[in-house]
């Protein structure tokens, strides 16, 4: 939905003329364009730097009222009756009959949002309502309005609701690239349930990789963060959202003072989609990478660890098409340097799809510039054998054979054997209960032969290293 701007009537006179000429005068530095589309959130201006204790109250006497508390129902699940007894026959037959046909009971979660337009979009996490049948958000003056789903996105865990209201407190966005390590910032959320919470703390670090998938980038803080304040903002002390609080490291179940936010301006890209399409179009290279280790370097003749080196192409893809070969390292994409291999998959995703884009690789010590036509992330460049698709059945993986040796994994079907087991896309099975597997049909027939009472053992090269992963 569009955004809308107020306008005020003024009238006619010379001194309205006057301003007439200014408005138009200054239109883009005001930042009204002709036949462009008005953004989704609010643009206006950031409140300025406030002096220490004063600032942080007046900023949250401000822009609580934007943050909603969300609850969500689930599908009902049935409780789980153990039976006291153990495995005594002569009193399964009683329980079961007494005990084992419990009414199912909906579950339900709590989280937080954030409103950042006035007609009632709220951004928070694609975890705080994954699977809810129902969601409910409570506004700052007790309102309670059922809210839908526009849209989601599971790889960045964003989602975008909408409720039907208008005129409603925003918090406006800021930008999260000039973010700087020590940077003071406000988290307000819902911990535990406990509406209108406000902490604070610093900018621990920037671009940090967690594990959460190819487009880790999180901002980490100190402000305290607990289980409820998923989907709540992470603010400047400008007024303006800079990260949105999704994850926390922590060994007790509550705040250590390592929190983790999603980087504002790559919620803006997906916000903008979900809001246009429901859904985020990436782009795909058709690339395995692993990072640059200093010993790698060595030996590939680089001067210091930078880049990303290919593991593996994508048979048919756009990598392959460019001449991207096995043992390349990418050091430059559309321009922009690649310092680290987890800046390659962000990059490629914000392409837009059949975008052409130059790349520099070192190959053999020397740079080789190539252009890639970028194509649409989980378009298969070749229709899937039978095999493959039986495979997927079975263990809830999408496989491609590789000239070298072993399968990659392309896809991972969630809730699945292999994704309860860890395996992820990207990784490269190269054995099965010691054995080596060279094709589709080599882990079917594993998987087949292997034990029934036993996990199948597998071997996988995954960021320049091989692990074993039991498979049940």
């Amino acid at each position: 939905m569009n955004g809308q701007r107020v306008w005020h009537r003024w009238g006619w006179p010379l001194g309205g003329l006057v301003m007439a000429l200014v408005v138009v005068m200054l239109a883009p530095q005001l930042g009204f364009t002709t036949g462009t589309r008005a953004p989704l959130w609010t643009e206006r201006p950031a409140v300025s730097a406030p002096a220490a204790n004063d600032g942080w109250v007046r900023l949250a006497r401000e822009l609580k009222p934007a943050v909603v508390n969300i609850s969500t129902k689930r599908a009902p699940e049935a409780p789980e009756a153990q039976n006291p007894f153990g495995d005594d026959e002569r009193f399964n037959q009683f329980f079961k009959h007494f005990f084992g046909n419990q009414p199912r009971r909906p579950s339900r979660s709590l989280g937080s949002g954030f409103i950042i337009n006035p007609d009632g979009h709220i951004v928070t996490n694609h975890h705080v309502v994954d699977g809810a049948t129902e969601i409910k958000v409570k506004l700052s003056d007790g309102r309670e309005l059922t809210a839908k789903v526009v849209g989601r996105d599971p790889k960045t865990d964003l989602a975008l609701l909408k409720v039907e209201a208008t005129g409603l407190p925003v918090i406006p966005l800021g930008s999260s690239t000039e973010l700087q390590v020590g940077e003071p910032v406000m988290a307000i959320g819902n911990p535990f349930g406990l509406e209108q919470t406000v902490t604070t703390g610093i900018v621990s670090a920037t671009g940090r990789v967690i594990g959460e998938g190819p487009y880790d980038n999180f901002i980490q803080t100190d402000a305290s963060i607990n289980p409820g304040n998923s989907g709540g903002p992470l603010i400047s002390t400008r007024g303006q959202a800079i990260g949105i609080n999704t994850a926390i490291f922590t060994q007790t179940g509550g705040s250590v003072g390592i929190g983790f936010a999603i980087p504002i301006d790559l919620a803006k890209t997906v916000v903008t989609q979900l809001a246009s399409v429901g859904h985020v179009v990436r782009g795909y290279l058709g690339v395995s990478i692993q990072p640059v280790t200093p010993d790698l370097a060595k030996s590939f003749g680089l001067e210091q660890s930078r880049g990303a080196l290919v593991a593996s192409v994508v048979e048919g893809s756009s990598a392959a098409k460019a001449g991207v070969k096995a043992g390349d390292i990418i050091t430059e994409y559309n321009g922009h340097p690649v310092a680290r291999s987890e800046d390659l998959p962000r990059a490629v995703a914000e392409t837009p799809v059949g975008h052409e884009v130059p790349m520099t690789v070192i190959r053999d010590g020397k740079p080789v510039t190539l252009r890639a036509a970028i194509a649409k992330l989980d378009e298969p460049a070749a229709p899937p054998t039978t095999a493959s698709k039986a495979t997927k059945d079975v263990l809830g993986l999408a496989l491609q054979p590789l000239e070298r040796g072993g399968l990659l994994v392309r896809n991972v079907q969630e809730g699945s054997p292999a994704a309860n087991a860890g395996l992820r896309p990207g990784d490269v099975i190269t054995e099965i209960n010691r054995a080596p597997v060279k094709s589709v049909e080599d882990v079917k027939q594993a998987m087949d032969k292997r034990a029934k009472d036993k996990p199948a053992l597998f071997l996988v090269h995954r960021s320049g290293a091989s692990i074993y992963i039991a498979v049940v």
